[in-house]
């Protein structure tokens, strides 16, 4: 199942950031293992409407999961049509350390 988590960074070992749609990065990881894959989003510093179009990201590359701290509301609707589970992680761990946190079933589904 691909799982994406918000990043500041390209990387696992970078902090996992609480914005959704303004975001710097997402990564994407296959829960059954594979490595990291990073996209970097292009809406980040859009003046508006950026969740909905980091939504769509999201949807173009097969994600099943985002691990993030806060979707607004735009997003959101984008993002539950879609499928998308939404798993909450405000901790200021890394990246990796939402997605493990995740496969260890430790993080609260979005209701």
């Amino acid at each position: 199942m691909m799982v994406c988590v918000t990043s500041k960074g390209p990387g696992p070992d970078d902090l996992a950031e609480e914005r959704f749609g303004r975001s710097p990065y997402f990564l994407f990881r296959d829960t059954e293992g594979g490595e990291w894959s990073s996209v970097a989003n292009e809406f980040a510093d859009a003046a508006g409407g950026v969740g909905p179009r980091a939504a769509q990201v999201l949807i173009d590359r097969g994600a099943r999961v985002l691990i993030t701290g806060n979707v607004g509301g735009n997003a959101l609707a984008v993002i539950q049509a879609a499928g998308i589970e939404i798993y909450m992680y405000r901790e200021s761990g890394t990246a990796g350390d939402a997605f493990q946190k995740f496969t260890a079933g430790q993080l609260k589904k979005f209701a």
